[in-house]
């Protein structure tokens, strides 16, 4: 639902100076442009509290206090695969008793979600600063040098045990922040190697 315009303090006013004056609520409202009901509002709140002002607006508290805050979204910070369970026993064993959901509200109003963790190679540093030499040397390669380039890989596909999903929290755009990912590796046992190529090839009419 869209949220309503709010009245001016001056329209809001003359609204009471004018049933003051001892027009009715649906000749205001045809001589402002405002419905009935919102002028019989204005006029209802100033006869309650005689004012016309913006009142404070009540809600209901924080479960989790700024202090909370900090701490869970400090845990989750060192470690993104820390669960709701963890957050919900930490909170407790500090006074504060909260459901899941209460916990992954909090954390998504700092900008954290839970996701499912990315799967990436187990890259040595050495391995990760080769690939990046590799891909700065080539950037500007024009693209008929990649006609001659025959890409492969290879993948491993589980026949016993579980490629269990793990879950991470984090922001936006940090799904390949290695705090986030899990590495794998080709090799182990109760599973099939697939291995496949693909290279680069012109349409005829080029």
């Amino acid at each position: 639902m869209a949220k309503t315009k709010e009245l001016s303090k001056d329209t809001r006013n003359k609204i009471v100076d004018l049933h003051q004056a001892g027009k009715t609520e649906s000749a205001i409202g045809k001589q402002l442009g405002l419905k009935k009901s919102t002028v019989g509002a204005i006029i209802r709140k100033w006869k309650t509290y005689k004012t016309t002002d913006n009142l404070p607006r009540s809600g209901a508290p924080r479960k989790i206090s700024p202090r909370g805050v900090k701490m869970i979204t400090r845990t989750v910070s060192k470690n993104p695969r820390t669960t709701q369970g963890d957050l919900v026993n930490d909170l407790q064993r500090a006074g504060t008793k909260v459901t899941k959901p209460t916990i992954s509200n909090t954390l998504r109003r700092q900008g954290l979600k839970s996701c499912s963790a990315r799967r990436v190679p187990l890259l040595k540093p050495v391995h990760v600063q080769a690939r990046l030499k590799f891909a700065r040397v080539h950037l500007d390669d024009p693209e008929e040098d990649w006609e001659n380039v025959i890409w492969s890989d290879e993948t491993k596909i589980e026949l016993f045990g579980k490629n269990s999903t793990r879950r991470v929290w984090r922001t936006k755009n940090a799904e390949l922040h290695p705090k986030n990912t899990i590495p794998t590796v080709k090799h182990g046992s109760g599973n099939i190697m697939l291995w496949g190529l693909f290279f680069l090839q012109r349409d005829q009419d080029d």
